[in-house]
């Protein structure tokens, strides 16, 4: 018997195999880290702030245009939530839990996330800071950082919160308080804020006011909807117009002194008002605005700035509100939309929710637009 045959038969063979295994793992585990050390870029062609709808929705679409490992996302939540039916979670309507999915599981496969809070833009570096150090450059950025709860602009607030009459559907820590005040309530005075600021979705101080009142059919408690601002990183960015707001074209979307800086969604200072609806319409734009100017051509496509509200009057009613700019209505369905329909309730409570998850947050839908065309064709 050889030596190398004795080895491989004899009692040192399992130990053996056992180091050439070992020996493999650590060459798959180096591997693995160099890949990942790779994949941690520091230069993208698209970079997204922001993992909200709009900068979700741009990611799936820039994922299209140049490929998903040319595309990150900065953002640090771990939970991304759908916060339209948030009107019906504080009503009791809903469920908390349905509004929320893993931040991970949104985001577009093979886009980079860089779970990280931007603390710093430079548009005239091209490139941005982050709140763990990390200095990142683009070749297109796109600003989805979302509105600031200013709660704290108001006396008493936040810590009123732990008082049990006080609710607010506007963040995910106090909107079940909001339930919770309408069920504890028996009778006094119920007061609805509603700030001199911008705020997102206008109407849901509105909704909630109604919802209560079709709780109750009477009146002590109180619901906050808080004074809201943009972001503290971009008040003072260069990016910023003087009221602190991205300073984006209203027709294109793209920022008027940096070409290759975009925004979208509630960050922005565009006038229309702050709703998903209008970010879904946005997203279809930008995704056009930003394909012409990577092929250097002039943005052509133009947002009318088109929102929507679906106004929740009851448990079971709706009036869809949609308009443009010009605070003219903008009516997607071939009817009377200003009655209180239970097909709008429907459609608010579950279709909507649907559409967001499903196509809308994968790039797939940029608002009803087109449906608004087919419906009324031939009309006037």
């Amino acid at each position: 018997m050889t030596p190398l045959a004795a080895v491989a038969s004899g009692p040192r063979a399992q130990l053996f195999a056992c180091s050439l295994r070992l020996g493999t793992q650590q060459i798959s585990l180096l591997q693995l880290h160099t890949r990942s050390s790779l994949a941690a870029k520091n230069h993208y062609e698209v970079l997204v702030l922001g993992g909200g709808s709009g900068g979700i929705s741009m990611a799936a679409r820039m994922k299209r245009r140049v490929g998903a490992e040319n595309v990150a996302i900065v953002e640090p939540s771990e939970r991304h939530f759908y916060q339209p039916i948030w009107t019906l979670v504080g009503a009791g309507a809903k469920q908390l839990a349905a509004s929320g999915r893993p931040t991970v599981s949104v985001i577009p496969s093979g886009v980079e996330w860089i779970k990280a809070r931007v603390v710093e833009l430079n548009p005239n570096k091209n490139c941005v800071h982050t709140d763990s150090g990390k200095e990142i450059s683009y070749k297109y950025l796109i600003i989805a950082l979302g509105i600031q709860l200013d709660y704290e602009k108001i006396k008493g607030l936040p810590e009123g919160f732990d008082h049990p009459k006080i609710g607010s559907n506007y963040s995910v820590k106090t909107v079940e308080k909001t339930w919770k005040a309408l069920q504890d309530f028996k009778e006094g005075n119920a007061i609805f804020t509603f700030p001199n600021t911008p705020v997102k979705c206008a109407g849901a101080p509105q909704k909630i006011m109604y919802l209560s009142e079709a709780y109750f059919q009477k009146y002590e408690m109180l619901h906050v909807t808080p004074p809201m601002s943009s972001p503290d990183v971009l008040k003072t960015s260069p990016v910023a117009d003087a009221a602190g707001w991205v300073d984006v074209d209203k027709e294109t979307l793209q920022h008027k002194k940096y070409p290759n800086v975009f925004g979208i969604g509630d960050c922005t200072n565009l006038p229309t008002s702050k709703t998903a609806a209008a970010v879904a319409a946005q997203s279809g734009i930008l995704d056009r605005t930003i394909s012409l100017v990577m092929k250097n051509q002039k943005p052509m496509k133009k947002y009318d700035g088109y929102t929507s509200c679906p106004l929740v009057t009851g448990y079971n009613r709706v009036i869809l509100a949609e308009f443009d700019y010009n605070a003219q209505p903008l009516e997607t369905f071939p009817f009377d939309q200003s009655r209180e329909r239970l097909t709008m309730y429907l459609m608010k409570a579950d279709l909507m929710p649907f559409l967001y998850w499903n196509m809308m947050l994968r790039g797939y839908w940029g608002g009803p637009a087109f449906l608004r065309k087919v419906f009324h064709l031939g009309m006037s």
